[in-house]
């Protein structure tokens, strides 16, 4: 893994730790960032020694705060749509990765942040984070993606409420929306508990996890037959070294040792 500058990263136990660091700025998205992310998520696919990702911000207050805003308010219409792009190239960069993603989201994720999140497969938050999308506010909308994924995970009549109003949910209502899949009191109990889920899917076939999150991000793209993509994927399972052995692994009664091939 290539040194960077903004983002911290660790890889633990077959776990790439990666942790947003600008925490002076509340971990505010700039292009350095992106381009920095967008890197290390053209690397994880491909390196083996990686089967999961935890992604989180520095500190306790934020996850990531939003996108710079001295960056925003230079923009054109030309440039403007060029930063959009690449920012939703790099989140689907994270949507798409064959490793499982888990966001641990302390404090505030919002505007960029809460795009960020919402690109990950998963998501993990402290009793204190808080999600929104406040672009209205400054006159602008999302566009890393949060008008599609936050639509999609939520409905369009809660999610069109919260792009309208730039308004904050704390994490219990985002649980109950269907926006996290677990609230903890601390960051330490969130990074474990995304550790503990991690831990539980490398124990699986890698392929077969890769083709889940294809299968999983075919049901959002009006363009793909879903179907088609699953038949497919499992095709391709059956053809692997692992299929072979988890189920031979089933008939003899015993841990499958899978290896990704």
């Amino acid at each position: 893994m290539a040194e960077q500058k903004n983002i911290l990263s660790e890889t633990k136990d077959g776990i790439l730790y990666l942790t947003i660091n600008r925490e002076s700025k509340l971990n505010a998205l700039n292009f350095k960032i992106l381009e920095e992310l967008n890197n290390i998520f053209n690397e994880v696919n491909d390196n083996k020694s990686i089967r999961g990702v935890i992604l989180t911000g520095a500190g306790e207050k934020a996850f990531v705060a939003g996108a710079d805003i001295n960056e925003i308010s230079e923009l054109n219409e030309v440039n403007a749509r060029k930063f959009a792009e690449f920012g939703q190239e790099v989140f689907d960069n994270i949507e798409s990765c064959h490793k499982p993603v888990i966001a641990v989201v302390n404090g505030y994720a919002l505007g960029g942040g809460c795009e960020m999140a919402i690109a990950c497969h998963m998501r993990i938050a402290t009793r204190n984070a808080k999600f929104g999308q406040p672009e209205v506010n400054l006159g602008i909308i999302p566009g890393y993606g949060g008008t599609q994924r936050l639509t999609l995970l939520i409905g369009r009549t809660k999610a069109t409420e919260i792009l309208m109003t730039g308004e904050m949910l704390g994490a219990e209502e985002a649980k109950t929306l269907g926006l996290l899949n677990y609230v903890e009191e601390t960051k330490d109990a969130a990074i474990a508990k995304a550790e503990e889920i991690l831990h539980k899917i490398m124990a699986k076939a890698p392929l077969s996890i890769g083709m889940i999150i294809d299968c999983v991000n075919a049901v959002f793209v009006s363009d793909e037959n879903g179907y088609q993509i699953e038949a497919n994927s499992f095709a391709r399972c059956v053809k692997s070294e692992d299929y072979r052995e988890g189920t031979k692994a089933f008939l003899e009664k015993r841990k499958p040792n899978f290896k990704g091939e």
